[in-house]
């Protein structure tokens, strides 16, 4: 469970009620003044309504899918495979590089087993680094693809909220000489517009960019392996391996990477 994001979800509900709290005059009524199913109907409705008319129905479902990943996100253990890369190179300078074979029908990671495979094989460099790189690129494109998805939600909320505005809009014009009911409509309008505010601002474009982030850490992951492949083939020392891959991380993963790192 990814607690930032957890005491985000928290911290915007809490915050958006007390200042409606706040600036109301009862607690209870001013909280239901906000209330209103058919708001969040042509909202969502609509903006899930638009998702299915410019996208197939299994990359609608593969989005709403992603969204899990803002409380139960990927693990992404860069240490961890910068170690186990040390531990193939030396196993491969003790053994040589056929040895890995053996290791690699072991692996839980798809694009390090092939990359290992296409190296055993005795590929040359150039082709491995092509293979694995553009697997990377059709990857991340699919990551894109989904994202993009929320990018568009994120759009599509407030133009669905100026829907609903207008339609609030037009009844209450209809219906002039019926104060109550002009009331009604009038607060329908402005809630409208709230909830497609709420929709990109407060749950789409923050996914959105929690997927970009996502895709970053993998894409660096998979840069991180690639190196190490590759320097594994060249024959390289693993130390230098070591400290070459160390490069892609930041300061303190380095030095948590020397402290339970391989026996380089």
């Amino acid at each position: 469970m990814d607690i930032g994001s957890l005491i985000g979800l928290i911290a915007g509900i809490i915050f958006t009620l007390v200042t409606i709290i706040l600036n109301g005059e009862a607690p209870v009524e001013s909280i239901m003044a906000f209330v209103d199913p058919g708001s969040v109907m042509i909202v969502i409705g609509g903006v899930v309504a638009s998702l299915l008319i410019a996208n197939p129905l299994d990359r609608v479902i593969k989005a709403l899918l992603a969204a899990k990943m803002v409380f139960l996100p990927p693990k992404f253990d860069h240490t961890g495979t910068i170690d186990n890369i040390i531990t193939l190179s030396n196993l491969a300078r003790r053994e040589g590089v056929l040895a890995l074979e053996e290791s690699a029908q072991n692996m839980d990671d798809p694009f390090l087993q092939k990359g290992i495979m296409l190296v055993v094989d005795g590929a040359d460099p150039e082709l491995v680094r092509s293979v694995l790189e553009t697997e990377m690129v059709y990857m991340e494109n699919r990551h894109n693809d989904i994202r993009s998805l929320w990018d568009m939600a994120a759009a599509l909320g407030p133009a669905w909220g100026m829907v609903g505005t207008m339609v609030a809009l037009v009844l209450m014009m209809g219906n002039l000489q019926d104060i109550e009911l002009l009331a009604a409509n009038m607060a329908l309008a402005m809630i409208t517009t709230f909830y497609g505010a709420l929709v990109a601002n407060f749950l789409a474009s923050p996914i959105s960019r929690k997927l970009q982030i996502f895709n970053a850490q993998e894409m660096l992951l998979k840069e991180v392996q690639i190196e190490g492949m590759l320097s594994i083939q060249n024959g390289e020392n693993p130390r230098i391996i070591e400290e070459k891959l160390k490069a892609f991380l930041a300061p303190s993963l380095r030095k948590a990477s020397s402290e339970g790192g391989g026996d380089a």
